[in-house]
């Protein structure tokens, strides 16, 4: 254990020392996860004034365990854990999560986080309403063609209502027309809607909206969707490039009624601070990765926001209130490693608050 440490902290030093605007990601075998609970942040007994900055989801560091050699989990095993996280805020809102470890089911992805999200504002049309979350697929990167292949695999076996995207789709123009082409595969009965990354907005702008338009997928830039179901709706208000606050720095959500269920999407969590997100009831971001390299999960070197750890991974809330989930994304930039943070999909069920 004491090697594993000390071979952890070693190359976290090395990789810090690599100075980059993205992020650095690393990939060692990772012991198998027991995670029976959860905490949204721990402050290591740090005055109430440094807390924020040393904020992180441990929902994968409860009671690690190795297991036995004979016990060890078979190929294509998907573990499932119980629910981990409940927390009740003041907007009528009650979330709870589970972490479901794939193993080696799915080859591009190392769990499904699910997040059961109950809200007043969602109507009854909308009770159980599936949508699945991925961002920052940053192909190819770490993600190659098989694990492509098995994120838009498990994807369909999720039987999604709708899939959001949270950008930053290549690293490279070639790669723009087959990762489209896979991701529309993905069928679900509202569609794809997608906001774009910085990654996106760099290079292939013209390709991947080209190619958005031919799969009949929504692109959201500074747009607000409508999803009926039932006689009932909820909307779906997406970012335009959020690094430029002088063009962009007004919320799409800002004209939208209180009364609606407002799902914001954004590549990066700091506009959800940078900027009023009036009337958002839950928003979504990637960019993170969740650190891509980390000491446990616990703290992230290179983390690229600047609010440091405060958005780094997980259920998280802005200085509203409001909830916001941040995923660790799927792919890397840089360097195509990860370390203790883990590639995955999210889901979050709808349910109606009647209580």
């Amino acid at each position: 254990m004491k090697k594993l440490v000390y071979i952890s902290i070693l190359s976290l030093l090395l990789l810090s020392s690599c100075r980059s605007k993205r992020v650095i990601t690393v990939s060692l075998p990772q012991p198998i996860m027991q995670a029976d609970s959860a905490q949204l942040g721990d402050t290591i007994g740090l005055p109430a004034r440094l807390s924020p900055m040393f904020t992180f989801d441990q929902s994968d560091l409860r009671n690690v365990r190795r297991q036995p050699a004979k016990g060890r989990v078979k190929k294509q095993q998907i573990k499932k854990t119980a629910p981990v996280q409940k927390v009740i805020v003041q907007r009528g809102t009650r979330i709870t999560s589970k972490t479901t470890h794939v193993g080696s089911a799915y080859k591009g992805v190392s769990r499904i986080k699910t997040y059961d999200f109950t809200h007043r504002d969602v109507p009854a049309a909308f009770e159980g309403f599936r949508i699945a979350f991925v961002s920052d697929l940053h192909y190819k990167s770490l993600l190659k063609e098989e694990g492509l292949k098995d994120l838009v695999r498990l994807l369909i076996d999720q039987k999604a209502d709708v899939l959001l995207i949270g950008g930053d789709f290549h690293e490279g123009c070639q790669y723009v027309p087959p990762v489209m082409a896979a991701l529309a595969q993905v069928k679900t009965p509202l569609g794809t809607y997608a906001v774009l990354g910085n990654n996106d907005y760099e290079a292939c702008y013209d390709d991947i909206v080209r190619e958005m338009r031919h799969y009949g997928m929504h692109l959201l830039e500074h747009k607000v969707d409508t999803l009926r179901r039932g006689g009932g709706r909820i909307l779906v208000a997406g970012v335009r490039n959020p690094f430029d606050l002088g063009k962009n720095g007004i919320s799409p959500t800002l004209g939208l009624s209180p009364d609606d269920f407002v799902i914001l999407l954004t590549h990066t969590p700091d506009y959800a601070e940078d900027v009023p997100v009036t009337n958002s009831d839950l928003i979504l971001a990637g960019h993170t990765h969740g650190g891509q390299v980390t000491l446990f999960g616990l703290y992230a070197p290179i983390v690229p926001s600047h609010y440091g750890q405060r958005f780094l991974s997980g259920l998280k809330y802005n200085s509203k209130n409001i909830p916001m989930i941040v995923t660790n994304g799927i792919g890397t930039s840089q360097k195509a490693i990860r370390m203790f943070a883990p590639a995955e999909v999210v889901m979050i069920v709808l349910h109606r608050l009647t209580d």
